[in-house]
């Protein structure tokens, strides 16, 4: 199943999820109209034969009973669930901060954390993604981790303090291999609407509290609210029924194909089955002890609630056939677990911290190409393009080699600068630094009247670093980035964003990396800053976005030839892939007709299209630039930003080739 099968996959698992709703729904209607009924029937009864002695006949139906029902459920439900999706529309950080999170400080001394962020930073990397915020349970000690947002640009994830201290790094690897499947797979967003959905659910109960603890100031007068306040406590556990069972109904199948991808990532089955092991061996095992824990149980790397009353209503699979379905040798039988392998694990981070330390020597920049000196002669990579769709939302373990070792061989000054807010926008600032001294001297000199002189000389110190950096190892840099630049408040955010406009456009022209670049960071930053809300799908034909895409398609085959023959060759080489309906025309634009604003208009309204529209769309662009048979690196920078607002990862080009 490929990226775009999953993200189908995810979209029909929501469609399952409102079916379930709906059944739900109907039925809780149902019940509280019969209870309504019941109630309100015999309040009649009563007041009847306090002044007539006539028998009276009892109504199995009433419309005025079934419409204050049918409203009060539907209203209940639907502010309880708005309340808490609204409480949750911040993404990942909200989740994780209702669980008791801490975030993790991008530049922690602590061995564990310091061990955590090198994994999340390493697999954003390799599956080009940026930088998730990173959270701790530091309250649980049960082995457990969730990955939460809307989208990539909201994305955290959450760990507990038991599995940053009990497994070892390829254990801790292969659950944060589990989580990052999560958000290539489409699962999150669905998971923040079933939080909203069974808060819903479950303020029925939350009202028939309130309604139990109500008391009349007369006590002649038999006050019916605490009768029905029972009732609809009673009703509650329906709707908790209901809710558990559509938190496993869409969550089940998807905890075997994460730990499937996972193991596909990392290439390590025993790291994740250790993991495994270990929750299964573990006193605490899994076990979350947050009193929200329930309502978001469903999105954890393990069950955080126990055994459950029924194995239908169960949001995990068993740990023995999550073992079994990754490791077909395994024995069956949980290893005890001995005091000397926690030291052992406890001994390696502050291993791995102390590396972190040293400063890393200036050859192994040449890593893979990670990090090269300027150099005219230094060759780029060669991108193969029939090994580029395979990859969307599928990172190899030579993508996670590649991103291991492009960490450690960049120059600390970068890694610092990254993972500090203030930093991170000087490092920003850095890479649109014109190469013109003159003109570099004017730019600072702006920047000391827009924001600081600190942040100045910041940005002037890190541009020789980034100057030495290759141009296609600098998206990476960005992504990493980008989990500090979430930290800045919202007035530093504003100066930040107005200082870059002003950058990209300082020398009277955008290039298309500095295009690139103020895209992906405008997007990915929007939701919390912006107040933008995350892109819901709008388009579900292609003739409505036929011009987006021809204006995309010749930007890209304008970016890598300048010979009219060759531009129109390499757009016809991807135009048929589009499968554009018969009688549309889609034609090739001049250049002047798809410039960098046009492009920016394109992917916007391209973004709300559904998966198969975007692989289409990708797969049209990936034959554009590789129709010559080469993919230069600005036609790669491109198709990164393109993937990126596409919402659609792409690793790192040219890795393993």
């Amino acid at each position: 199943m490929d990226f775009f099968a999953r993200q189908d996959q995810a979209r029909r698992n929501t469609r399952w999820l409102v079916f379930y709703f709906v059944l739900a729904v109907t039925l809780l209607i149902v019940a509280v109209y019969f209870v309504s009924l019941v109630v309100f029937s015999g309040i009649q009864v009563k007041q009847h034969h306090a002044y007539d002695s006539a028998p009276i006949q009892f109504a199995l139906w009433n419309p005025k009973i079934f419409l204050c029902a049918t409203l009060g459920v539907l209203a209940v439900i639907f502010f309880g669930s708005a309340y808490k999706t609204s409480e949750l529309s911040a993404g990942g950080s909200a989740v994780a901060t209702l669980m008791g999170g801490k975030l993790v400080n991008q530049t922690t001394t602590n061995a564990n954390e310091r061990k955590l962020l090198n994994i999340v930073e390493e697999m954003s990397i390799a599956a080009g993604v940026p930088m998730p915020q990173v959270y701790v349970l530091n309250d649980e000690r049960g082995i457990n981790a969730f990955a939460a947002g809307h989208s990539t640009g909201d994305a955290a994830i959450g760990v507990t303090r038991g599995c940053i201290e009990l497994l070892s790094r390829d254990e801790l690897q292969g659950v944060i291999g589990h989580e990052f499947s999560h958000i290539l797979n489409g699962d999150m967003k669905l998971n923040l609407r079933l939080i909203g959905i069974i808060f819903g659910l479950l303020c029925l109960a939350t009202i028939g509290r309130i309604l139990l603890n109500t008391r009349s100031g007369n006590s002649r007068d038999r006050n019916a609210l605490p009768l029905f306040g029972l009732a609809l406590v009673i009703l509650g556990a329906i709707g908790v029924f209901f809710g558990r069972l559509i938190q496993a109904a869409v969550s089940r199948q998807r905890e075997f194909l994460a730990d499937a991808s996972s193991v596909q990532f990392t290439r390590n089955p025993g790291g994740l089955s250790g993991a495994l092991q270990k929750i299964g061996r573990y006193s605490f095992g899994s076990k979350l002890e947050s009193e929200h824990a329930p309502d978001l149980c469903h999105m954890f790397f393990g069950n955080g609630l126990g055994i459950a009353m029924f194995g239908a209503m169960a949001t995990h699979p068993p740990i023995p056939d999550r073992i079994h379905a990754i490791d077909p040798q395994w024995d069956g039988k949980f290893p005890p677990l001995k005091e000397e392998q926690f030291e052992t694990v406890k001994r390696a981070a502050i291993s791995e911290l102390e590396r972190s330390r040293k400063p890393v020597p200036e050859i192994l920049a040449t890593i893979l190409g990670g990090v090269i000196v300027a150099d005219s002669a230094a060759r780029p990579p060669v991108i193969q393009s029939n090994s580029i769709m395979p990859s969307l939302g599928n990172p190899t373990p030579l993508h996670l080699k590649y991103a291991e070792e492009l960490r450690e061989s960049l120059p600390e000054k970068l890694k610092v600068a990254a993972r500090d807010p203030l930093d991170a926008t000087a490092l920003i600032y850095a890479m649109l630094l014109d190469t013109d001294e003159k003109l570099r001297s004017k730019q600072l000199a702006e920047i000391i009247c827009r924001i600081s002189n600190s942040v100045s000389e910041k940005t002037a110190a890190l541009f020789p670093e980034v100057s030495a950096v290759a141009r296609r190892t600098r998206l990476p840099l960005v992504n990493l980035a980008l989990g500090a630049l979430r930290n800045l408040t919202a007035p530093q955010f504003k100066q930040f964003s107005q200082t870059l406009e002003w950058l990209v456009g300082s020398d009277g022209k955008v290039e298309l990396f500095e295009f690139v670049l103020k895209k992906v960071i405008q997007r990915h930053l929007a939701t919390k800053f912006g107040g933008t809300r995350p892109a819901t799908v709008q388009f579900y034909t292609l003739k409505p976005l036929v011009p987006d895409c021809a204006v995309l398609l010749s930007a890209l085959a304008h970016a890598g030839h300048d010979e009219a023959g060759e531009i129109q060759k390499a757009f016809t080489a991807g135009a048929p892939f589009l499968r554009v309906p018969s009688g549309v025309p889609l034609e090739l634009l001049r250049r002047d007709e798809c410039g960098v604003e046009a492009i920016d208009a394109a992917l916007d309204r391209l973004a709300l299209a559904v998966p198969i529209i975007k692989k289409n769309l990708i797969e049209a662009c990936v034959r554009v630039v590789g129709a010559d048979g080469v993919i230069q690196e600005a036609e790669a920078e491109l198709l990164r930003a393109v993937a990126d607002t596409l919402d659609c990862p792409m690793p790192p080009l040219g890795v393993g080739e």
